[in-house]
């Protein structure tokens, strides 16, 4: 037995169950039913050594991700780790590499073996950069090609694989004659659908899903199965297209099931406001719970430069829904690669939606900070309150580029400050006299 699941339906406590249950304050019981329903799953590749487990799923906190990697316009390993650890430094549960440019064995390589959280990859980027490379184009690619990717990125020791299973031959000739705006904006999904119509066959990955268990049982890398046919504005959310490929998955996640295996499904994309309760219903209900992956969502088209802001509005509904882990969007989507410091506002904007969700799902178990940043506040208790904040630097700039006049004040109130007044007359002699 190898897989998480297997284990704990064997009523095996490991070392991963044990630390998520003390870091979730969640009974060991409890953390192995979720994991044996497949509610809930630890990534964690059996040849990953440095790393701390973390829990992804219902009645957990709600996890973020962060992607990183590195471009053909733009390479340096050393900076693409730089962002992974400042990601990681602000509150990343997990890191993606999406590189496509330079060495990406050695980009994946250099950030396993230099961060401690789960690190998450898309094989077929590899894959199909390869063929293009030696073949002559993406579409040359053959299935040993995409399988071998997967492999290798296995052997590396990644934790999490986005793997478009859901992308079929059906979905493509249905794309192919309904109309979006926007047909596919899936990188992993679009260098599927083009093999599927160069070729005229079906995904291999579909077509050969019980070979794609089998090598995640032999590493017990968990399933995150990708949402190719995601909406790439709101105008063709929730389409057919959409909730198609959805049905596809939610019979895969079973065949997963069945066979032991973690898996995760991943969800939209551009949905509107007013639809993002229901995608995350709609597919906690089809695939009966799994864990779900959200990008975003993005509730608008017209925020370029924004869109960690429209990814964290999106985000915080959605988890507050049932979703349970967020990709980050950062201010840099749908314009270039993100720099450091795209990668930290993308990270806080989605630590803000995640813990603004998780107030509501998980109560007092969440919000105590706020209440000890609610008692720093009333306490006038700058430091605490810097120490407590999700950016502490950026806080304590903002409170002394100009000082006030008045002690332990701010300069929005000065010594009109609501904390002073009230604490002052609150602590005014015969107060015990005052009739009310």
């Amino acid at each position: 037995m190898t897989t998480q699941t297997q284990l704990a339906r064997k009523g095996v406590i490991t070392d991963e169950v044990k630390q998520v249950s003390k870091d979730e304050e969640i009974p060991v019981d409890k953390l192995l039913k979720l994991l044996t329903s497949g509610k809930a799953v630890i990534p964690r590749n059996i040849k990953r050594e440095n790393l701390k487990p973390i829990g992804i799923g219902e009645g957990l906190r709600t996890k973020i991700n962060a992607n990183i990697g590195s471009s053909a316009d733009f390479i340096d390993p050393d900076y693409e780790l730089r962002k992974a650890k400042i990601a990681v430094e602000y509150g990343a549960d997990t890191i993606m590499d999406l590189s496509t440019g330079g060495d990406i064995d050695a980009i994946r390589r250099k950030i396993i073996k230099n961060t401690d959280v789960p690190l998450g990859t898309v094989p077929i980027y590899q894959a199909g950069i390869r063929a293009g490379k030696t073949k002559g184009a993406i579409v040359d690619m053959d299935e040993d090609d995409m399988f071998n990717a997967i492999e290798k990125h296995a052997e590396d020791g990644v934790d999490f694989m986005t793997v478009h299973v859901g992308v079929t031959k059906k979905i493509v000739e249905l794309l192919i004659k309904r109309k979006r705006i926007i047909p596919m904006v899936s990188r992993g999904g679009t260098f599927h659908a083009a093999w599927i119509i160069h070729h005229n066959k079906e995904n291999p990955l579909y077509s050969n899903y019980d070979y794609l268990l089998e090598l995640a049982e032999k590493y017990d890398f968990t399933l995150s199965l990708g949402d190719g046919l995601r909406p790439g504005c709101i105008h063709d959310a929730s389409d057919e297209l959409q909730i198609q490929e959805l049905l596809t998955i939610s019979e895969l996640v079973e065949r997963a099931r069945e066979k032991e295996i973690q898996v995760m499904v991943e969800g939209p994309g551009h949905v509107p406001i007013h639809q993002v309760a229901a995608n995350v219903r709609i597919q906690k209900a089809l695939c009966k719970n799994a864990p779900f992956y959200v990008l975003g969502p993005l509730v608008t088209d017209l925020a370029p430069g924004y869109d960690h802001i429209v990814g964290a509005i999106g985000g915080a509904i959605a988890a507050m829904e049932g979703a349970d882990f967020l990709c980050y969007v950062t201010s840099a989507e749908h314009l270039g690669l993100p720099d450091e410091e795209d990668v930290k506002r993308g990270v806080i904007a989605s630590k803000i939606a995640a813990h603004a969700a998780d107030i509501a799902k998980l109560g007092e178990k969440a919000s105590k900070l706020d209440d000890e940043m609610a008692q720093a506040r009333i306490a006038i208790d700058w430091e605490k309150q810097y120490e407590l904040s999700l950016d502490p630097i950026k806080a304590r700039q903002f409170h002394e580029r100009v000082k006030a006049k008045e002690p332990k004040s701010c300069t929005m109130c000065g010594e009109y400050c609501a904390m002073k007044i009230i604490s002052e007359a609150l602590n005014e002699p015969g107060l015990e006299k005052l009739k009310c």
